[in-house]
């Protein structure tokens, strides 16, 4: 008899569920696709019973009966996007639609008003930086001001790894490192709540119990056991924030190692030898014990190259390639700001909007789809210029880079091309649920702590002889926005008519 584990991953567009042996490899997968909503402009969306919730129902009752027969499931983890916001009732069930990450900008006056009540030097000491969309503090500030009734009848709130883990096993904990994204209510040195400053957010709404990422919550009770086929009694291990679990899986876990997660969004998270800040990064609690990350992320990446798909006919992503391929490096003099749901790092601003300039008659879908993947590439590079050498290395150690715009290869070549890193793609670049596997082996002593899953893949180098037009172009990506930003703002408030 050999131990499985499972791996449950909610991402913003689907969510995905492997069983895993003790030595990485994959027995079975399954995919469930959904959506977020996006019912005014600055807000972003998901029914956590119907999305979260039901779509690790569905999951789990299509990997538990593929469990070999003789084999043993021996835990299960979930990790998920975030920070996200639940506000769940006594039984558990979410009191209104979840509010998602950073491309959820609603709570920009509880950002103004945090930072002036508390202070930006304190925030950044304490905090590793100050708050932003991507800050958990404002949203949970914003819920109690604007939806009293819903705050009234909640009894706890959730992220998202945690409110699956809290229906499976009916306790309220959250992972320290989710807990690092809640500003201004973490303190990154003590690792610990900032009991001081709670009640400026929360009123006298608890706070949830703290626990590692890998460890053991609690176990599936009887009722979640019918509704999943998970077996009653099995541990449920914490889990994390989506990205740092794919790090985790991805074997990013040294001291200056990392992650460029191409999906939805574009993430990079990057491991510290020791608590370090770098505003306007993120700094956050790792998932092993003791370490501690920079982050920055994009809030626009493979949303954008969905968008450009649905706007030019819907054809299929390898005939899109193909076309974009066949356009030279530059897209002949188009160049797109990938601003299409404002923009997290580096200029976190709620209002930018997209823009593509250069346009001619000449210029086609595949100019478009190539200008496009530029964009986001050069909006990474601004990313990592920030990171510098934060993590006390030379920084030319190759990126890991995951996430399903891996595949196909043009991405990630104009990756590398734009940025002049090298990138390594591994072997098995399966998702965050296999971080949620790894996890759950490690918390229930499957494997032991430190285990890395990860295989060596394909190495990306960059065209040198790319550099000096892709440098023109990085200034030219840099101007852009500043230049059109308060044309943007001024068609941004013209009168929208009923649609």
């Amino acid at each position: 008899m050999s131990d499985l584990v499972l791996g449950v991953d909610i991402g913003t567009s689907s969510s995905k569920a492997l069983l895993v042996r003790a030595d990485g490899d994959v027995v079975a997968v399954a995919v469930r696709a959904h959506h977020m909503s996006l019912p005014v402009p600055g807000r972003a969306e998901m029914d956590a019973d119907a999305d979260w919730w039901g779509d690790v129902v569905a999951l789990c009752g299509e990997l538990v009966p593929q469990v070999p027969a003789g084999d043993r499931l021996a835990a299960v983890c979930t990790t998920g996007i975030g920070p996200c916001l639940v506000l769940v009732d006594e039984d558990g069930r979410a009191i209104g639609p979840a509010v998602l990450y950073g491309i959820d900008v609603r709570a920009g006056e509880e950002v103004d008003e945090l930072t002036a009540l508390l202070g930006a030097e304190a925030l950044e000491e304490r905090c590793g930086g100050g708050l932003s969309s991507q800050s958990l503090g404002p949203k949970l500030l914003w819920a109690r001001r604007r939806t009293p009734e819903a705050w009234d009848r909640a009894s706890a709130w959730h992220g998202c790894s945690s409110f699956v883990a809290a229906r499976m096993t009916g306790e309220t904990a959250l992972d320290h490192h989710s807990a690092s994204q809640c500003d201004p209510l973490y303190d990154l040195r003590s690792r610990d709540w900032s009991r001081d400053w709670a009640p400026a957010v929360l009123g006298d709404m608890p706070l949830p119990r703290l626990v590692r990422p890998d460890e053991v919550v609690g176990v599936v009770t009887s009722a979640a056991a019918e509704v999943t086929g998970l077996p009653a009694g099995l541990p449920v291990v914490a889990g994390a924030v989506d990205a740092w679990a794919e790090a985790h899986g991805a074997g990013v876990r040294r001291p200056g190692d990392l992650m460029l997660m191409y999906g939805s969004t574009s993430f990079l998270v990057q491991v510290l030898p020791e608590l370090r800040r770098r505003p306007p990064l993120w700094t956050t609690c790792g998932l092993d014990a003791g370490s501690y990350t920079l982050s920055g992320g994009t809030a626009t990446a493979g949303s954008l190259t969905a968008w450009l798909q649905q706007l030019t006919g819907g054809v299929p992503f390898e005939q899109l390639l193909a076309e974009a391929r066949a356009v030279p490096a530059g897209a002949e003099g188009l160049l797109v700001l990938p601003y299409l749901a404002g923009e997290r790092t580096p200029v976190f601003d709620a209002g930018a909007r997209g823009v593509v300039a250069g346009l001619t008659l000449r210029h086609g879908r595949g100019h478009l789809y190539r200008a496009g993947l530029e964009g986001i590439a050069l909006g990474v590079a601004q990313v990592l210029d920030l990171f510098g050498t934060a993590a006390g290395t030379p920084g030319e150690r190759p990126l890991v880079a995951v996430g399903g715009g891996t595949r196909g290869g043009l991405w990630t070549q104009v990756v590398s091309d734009v940025t002049g890193r090298a990138q390594v793609v591994p072997a098995q670049a399966v998702g965050a649920s296999y971080g949620a596997a790894l996890l759950a082996a490690e918390g229930v002593g499957v494997v032991p702590p430190g285990t890395d899953w990860s295989r060596p893949g394909v190495l990306v180098e960059p065209d040198t002889s790319l550099r000096g037009l892709y440098d023109e172009l990085a200034a030219a990506f840099a101007d852009l926005y500043p230049a059109t930003r308060d044309i943007v703002g001024r068609l941004s408030a013209l009168p929208r008519g009923e649609t």
